[in-house]
């Protein structure tokens, strides 16, 4: 491999990875649910009590819709554009102000600093912000070999107009998508919402089931006659807790709980949410 092939590894990773972290973002349906505690709104609630640029991330949750629908496509943006090769240095900057933020909104607080995943992501940036792509692969390097002479200047401008033209399409589009995906909440809670039947969750263990309006969660029955549910949201950053026995694991940013919900370790600044549950006729159901 030649030299100034180098960095096309890193350039597939980066850009694959922020493409596909931008789309999922729109295709979740909790993403811009206000109410779920797994929605962008919920976690920049969290990050804004421990991050160093708080009163930004608090002013972001205020326009939570809107800066949660830039954050997904201009992950979508650097992912394209560095996978492409056009303007490269200037997505490889995008790619370090994106990591960036989220470094200081949602992993500041993560001990030790390398389990964050979000600074490590600043670094990896920065060999394509100093070297851009060498022209290999590069989209960029071929348009301006064309606008050499007129032809090729009036190529260049109406392939930057098709772009441009299929960028706003797609915002639009994808906008419509990620709102369109919001769940509908009922006004109440459904009473006697049933989760599993009794002999269906065996002592010691637990179950993973998913609330009425959408919510991940865990029900466990650490004795015989006890029956414990909990929201898996992470009070950290909302991410959804695994369950580990006989407590919860946060695989983001590795909050730890005991089986009661209670933080034993990491970020986690509250307990887990306790779901209220009752056994009905062999069935554990809402309370």
């Amino acid at each position: 491999m030649r030299d100034e092939h180098a960095l096309l590894p890193l350039r597939a990773f980066l850009g694959g990875t922020f493409v596909y972290a931008g789309v999922s973002k729109l295709f979740d349906t909790h993403y811009l649910d206000d109410a779920s505690a797994l929605g962008v709104h919920a976690q920049m609630v969290n990050a804004a009590a421990t991050s160093p640029i708080g009163p930004l991330v608090s002013l972001a949750a205020d326009h939570a819709t809107v800066a949660g629908l830039a954050i997904a496509f201009g992950e979508v943006a650097v992912g394209l554009a560095t996978l492409l090769g056009l303007v490269t240095r200037l997505a490889a900057l995008g790619g370090v102000l994106l990591s960036l933020s989220f470094f200081l909104a949602v992993s500041w607080t993560t001990r030790p600093y390398y389990f964050g995943a979000d600074i490590v992501f600043v670094f990896a940036w920065t060999p394509l912000l100093i070297a851009g792509d060498a022209g290999v692969l590069s989209l960029g390097a071929r348009l301006r070999a064309k606008a050499q002479d007129d032809a090729g200047r009036r190529t260049v401008l109406l392939s930057g107009l098709i772009a441009g033209a299929a960028a706003v399409a797609g915002v639009t589009a994808g906008s419509v998508l990620a709102l369109a995906r919001r769940p509908a909440r009922s006004a109440a809670k459904p009473a006697g919402y049933v989760i599993a039947a009794v002999d269906d969750v065996a002592v010691g263990s637990s179950k993973s089931f998913t609330t009425p309006n959408g919510m991940p969660a865990h029900l466990l029955r650490p004795a015989p006659d006890t029956f414990l549910a909990y929201n898996a949201a992470c009070s950290h950053q909302g991410c959804p807790v695994s369950y580990v026995g006989p407590g919860f694991r946060c695989p983001c940013h590795g909050a730890t709980y005991d089986e009661n919900g209670q933080v034993t370790g990491g970020p986690a600044p509250a307990p887990l949410v306790k779901i209220p549950v009752t056994v009905v006729e062999g069935q554990v159901v809402l309370a």
